[in-house]
């Protein structure tokens, strides 16, 4: 892989010796609009001590050319000390200043600094993204996250660009090239911050500009001006002002809970084309997917959503940026916190209130997922390198380490939680920590204890998968109940923090809830001392709130119940519990595939929550296209595409709803009929009352259309030419690819195998549209060839375009054994493969046989 991995233990020993005083960066980037220019050039003064003078260590660094280093005033050859990824520095001195003049490559692989070319208007845009270890690409440094120091940065560029880093730029001057006007921008010093943590985005940007205040308790005001850009090509969709309405919402609640001042100046929020993940919390410079500026209309799931995003990123001002992990093994001390707190503050403080529904809904959906496959890991991980970092950003970080968050909030108390974290911002401020430095914080304003805290961490962060809770009830004659216990299964059985709930009828239908016991659970069983004497319920929803993170399993006259009138659950949390115990019962192959889009058949037309609608939709489709058995398949296909049509002509004109189930219908549709509909609607011969057929919503017919085999590549280039976006190039892409043409498939393949230039973007358009449900045979030839290149990509890629050839291409639309077996065959003869590529490839390996038991449940 290139990049040079770097391991945990020679991070350790290098933070035994160094200790960084500062960084100067000088990047000159006024090239950077010219493709021909690969490269740019980047000057790092790092000034650091050392603890044994006369030890040896090294710089981290990933360049093309090293022009010249100087350690101490010494000139080095970079022929000797530069090795492509290392500068090797020996005989050091107690105190050091190296000097590196290095030219640093452009990257279109999200990884570095990478540049981007709008087909909109031709103008050229930079951004950085470096977590876990990308800074290297662009400057020479210490690349780890407990080396923190202040950065000065130095920022070239042409005149027309403007440029922004973590901090507020100290002065801009101007002076004339051979090509042309540049700027040069010079920032203020940063706050001691980790290499991954810092950011330059640079181009010709649209802004928006706000301002944040606050009153801080000793009298004076903290000021924070706010930013947030976009493409020009983007200017017209971007609503800015909402973006700042949640931006403030957020200051102010995190200011009153943490009681610790924004430490970073101001807050600039950079929406970036090509962006890898969804969003980074570089301080004073976060940079977040572009895809949050709506081109098209976008139901008030993405709102709330991108609104998620914002928050979850501002809490990693505290949590991650003004207190790091030492090393990887701890990333959960900022990324658990940072997906709890954002929804946490989405709740307590906007206007988006189905904030827990959506975190069961979807988020927990991630972390159940993850927990199962052989590759899962305790929350607190063993992070051996970078490269297992990478891949430890995952349901297991985020989704799991929030849902035990919540259970800890539930078992400590909100005020001793909000506690604890201002102690520990107070105490480590601009430091590394541990887990045991939060534990301690915790221990004491719980009032738990060290003994207590120590156990939970124990059970819940230093154990891997997941429990399921099972109510059992006996009921007497009368049937009322005699003992009602909640059984507990798992290969760890642990303390949960949960409420019991028993819902029953209205004389209209409706299932309300008729009583709540909180309680401890912790054993193999657990009575609900409370709940003797009542009337036996229709439901008995454990975990009902949602307090802790389990397997919802139900007794079976509650399954019943929920089979008959899932849709008659009032609460929507509540709605939404039953939906997730049923989706997870149907992954375990508890409950036959057909069973559950029965439910779907049934009841999602019913659902108030879009967002919840929108995650059954993705769900039935899933559960089609692997879970139900291929003999039952095409009638399933069917019955879900006919919903589709039905429910899409029944929602209220222009809603989010009627948008959600057109763009299912989109992803289902089944015969000529249904593929005449989405023809005429985007020729605007057809048409349904209140649905606008916009460019986004264009594409997704496209799509399907293509798959169906009903687009040619004209009509698709003439689509892509009215959408001549960087969007619209990705979707004609993906619908180029998705046609049912062994052409097409030996095209998109080429494309990512053959060709080392392509954009991530492009990467991941071109798996979407390869791997089409209905094209098995058409794809089933490839799957021999992926593993026998499997092990040739992540060596010569970067891992990001590695990571997508290895899931985008993995064929998990072959669900028969000739395919698992072939996976297996794979994972026995590469035992030494890299430890990241083995990982992906068993987690593939785990869907497929799920697939296969589900299948097999479905038969019977």
């Amino acid at each position: 892989m290139p990049g040079k991995n770097l391991s945990r233990d020679e991070a350790h020993a290098r933070a035994g010796i160094l200790s960084v005083d500062g960084y100067e960066v000088r990047l000159d980037v006024s090239g950077a609009p010219h493709a021909a220019n690969a490269t740019f050039r980047s000057t790092t003064t790092i000034r650091f001590r050392c603890a044994e003078p006369g030890a040896d260590s090294f710089a981290d660094l990933l360049a093309p050319n090293v022009r010249a280093v100087t350690l101490n005033g010494r000139a080095l050859d970079p022929a000797v000390v530069f090795d492509g990824a290392r500068v090797a520095l020996e005989d050091l001195a107690a105190e050091n200043l190296l000097v590196v003049d290095a030219d640093c490559a452009y990257s279109r692989t999200g990884e570095g600094l990478h540049r981007f070319t709008d087909p909109a208007d031709g103008e050229t845009y930079l951004y950085t993204h470096y977590e876990p270890a990308e800074a290297r690409r662009v400057f020479a440094n210490f690349e780890q996250p407990d080396l923190k120091a202040p950065y000065l940065f130095t920022v070239t560029a042409p005149a027309a660009w403007d440029v922004y880093a973590n901090a507020a730029e100290r002065e801009v001057t101007e002076q004339e090239t051979r090509e042309g006007s540049v700027r040069t921008w010079h920032f203020l010093e940063t706050k001691p911050i980790s290499t991954y943590l810092t950011a330059v985005v640079a181009g010709p940007y649209h802004v928006a500009r706000d301002h944040w205040s606050r009153e801080l308790p000793d009298g004076s005001t903290l000021e924070i001006p706010l930013a947030a850009t976009c493409r020009k090509s983007l200017a017209p969709y971007f609503d800015a002002e909402e973006i700042f309405t949640v931006t403030k919402q957020g200051l102010d609640f995190f200011h009153a809970e943490f009681d610790y001042p924004y430490p970073f100046g101001k807050y600039d929020q950079c929406f970036v084309p090509e962006y890898n993940i969804g969003a980074m919390e570089n301080p004073g410079c976060v940079t977040f997917r572009e895809d949050f500026v709506f081109r098209s209309k976008v139901t008030e799931a993405a709102y709330e959503g991108r609104a998620n995003v914002i928050l979850h990123e501002m809490a990693h001002m505290w949590f991650g940026d003004l207190v790091t992990m030492k090393w990887w093994d701890d990333l959960w001390l900022k990324e658990s916190f940072a997906d709890f707190m954002g929804s946490f503050a989405l709740r307590e403080a906007t206007k988006y209130q189905a904030a827990w529904v959506t975190f069961a809904n979807q988020r927990k959906a991630w972390a159940y997922r993850q927990d199962q496959y052989p590759t899962t890991h305790p929350i607190t991980a063993d992070i051996r390198d970078v490269e297992d970092a990478k891949l430890n950003f995952d349901g297991i970080t985020y989704a799991k380490g929030a849902s035990v968050l919540k259970q800890l909030v539930a078992y400590a108390g909100r005020e001793a939680f909000f506690e604890g974290a201002r102690r520990y911002f107070q105490q480590h401020a601009f430091g590394n920590t541990v887990l045991g430095d939060l534990l301690e914080v915790l221990a004491v304003t719980s009032g738990r204890g060290e003994q207590a805290m120590a156990e939970w961490s124990r059970a819940w962060l230093q154990t891997a998968g997941v429990n399921a809770l099972t109510p059992q009830l006996t009921v007497d004659a009368e049937g009322r109940i005699t003992e009602l216990a909640v059984l507990q299964d798992g290969a760890t059985l642990r303390p949960h923090r949960i409420a019991v709930g028993l819902y029953d009828r209205e004389p209209d239908g409706t299932l309300l809830r008729t009583a709540r016991v909180e309680l401890d659970v912790s054993g193999p069983r657990t009575v609900v001392e409370e709940l003797a004497g009542r009337p036996r319920p229709a439901l008995v929803l454990v975990n009902d709130d949602d307090l802790t993170y389990c397997k919802i399993r139900f007794d079976a006259d509650s399954l019943a119940t929920v089979r008959t009138s899932l849709g008659d659950i009032q609460d929507t949390l509540a709605r939404a519990l039953a939906w997730s115990a049923c989706w997870n019962l149907t992954r375990d192959a508890l409950l036959p595939a057909r069973d559950y889009l029965d439910l779907v058949l049934r009841f999602a037309g019913r659902e108030s929550d879009v967002g919840v609608l929108q995650t059954l939709h993705a769900q039935a489709k899933l559960a089609l296209d692997l879970f139900v058995a291929p003999a039952h398949h095409a009638e399933s296909a069917r019955q879900l595409a006919d919903c589709a049509v039905r429910e899409l002509r029944a929602a209220a004109p222009g809603s989010d709803h009627q948008l959600a189930w057109a763009r299912f219908l989109a992803s289902t549709a089944h015969d000529a009929e249904q593929w005449a509909l989405l023809e005429g609607l985007l020729a605007g011969t057809a048409r349904i009352d209140g649905l606008e057929v916009d460019q986004d919503l264009r594409w997704s017919l496209w799509i399907a259309l293509a798959a169906a085999g009903r687009a040619d590549a004209g009509q698709l280039a003439a689509e892509r030419q009215r959408d001549n976006t960087a969007s619209g190039n990705q979707k004609a892409t993906q619908a180029l690819a998705a046609r049912p043409l062994a052409e097409a498939k030996a095209a998109a393949w080429s494309a990512v195998v053959d060709d080392d230039s392509l954009p991530n973007a492009m990467v991941s358009a071109q798996t979407a549209g390869f791997a089409q449900a209905g094209q098995r045979e058409l794809i089933a030839p490839y799957a021999a060839r992926y593993f026998e290149l499997l092990e040739a990509i992540w060596a010569e890629r970067s891992i990001e375009i590695a990571m997508r050839f290895v899931g985008g291409f993995f064929p998990r639309l072959q669900t028969d054994d000739a395919t698992l077996a072939a996976t297996d065959t794979w994972l026995a003869d590469h035992q030494d493969a890299a430890p990241a590529l083995r990982r992906l490839v068993l987690e593939s390996r785990d869907e497929l046989a799920r697939a296969l038991r589900a299948q097999a449940a479905d038969r019977a």
